[in-house]
């Protein structure tokens, strides 16, 4: 496990995820650093563990795991913790500036003290986004281990 601090105390880095407890206790380990305002991008195959990385975020932030599940039907998830917690699943738009129209990503990002987590967020393809974003990258799938990176300050989601 390799990692570094950014300005906003998230760490960065690459770490290998041996099953879903570890991909869990990663999320918890970021979600102890947030502090309001970030929005985390997360990409990867389908049953690569994002939700799961989203559940142990949660769980830092004070709230149950076992009721946080994947938007893809209903797009946007609120959750209120020790942070406002907004999950968002793109899986089911079209890639474009309308996938963030579509879930009121304007709306959600004026809320200063909220995390937005995105999953599927290379939808979101010239999508105007804040500066204090960090690229989570989970890739692997079946039960082969993940290999997770988390990169900071990404310019716009066209490159995820």
């Amino acid at each position: 496990m390799a990692t570094t601090q950014t300005s906003a105390t998230i760490s960065t880095g690459e770490w290998v995820s041996n099953n879903p407890v570890e991909t869990f206790n990663l999320g918890a380990l970021i979600g102890e650093q947030l502090q309001g305002g970030e929005v985390l991008l997360l990409s990867g195959p389908l049953g690569a563990g994002k939700t799961m990385f989203v559940k142990g975020l949660a769980s830092s932030l004070g709230l149950d795991p076992e009721e946080i599940t994947s938007p893809s039907f209903t797009l946007v998830n609120p959750y209120h913790g020790r942070l406002p917690v907004y999950h968002i699943d793109l899986y089911r738009l079209e890639t474009g500036l309308h996938a963030g129209h579509a879930v009121d990503l304007d709306e959600l990002l004026s809320e200063e003290n909220a995390v937005i987590v995105i999953e599927w967020a290379e939808r979101l393809a010239g999508y105007p986004l804040p500066s204090t974003q960090w690229r989570i990258i989970i890739e692997g799938d079946g039960d082969a281990a993940r290999r997770i990176r988390i990169l900071s300050e990404m310019p716009s989601a066209d490159s995820l």
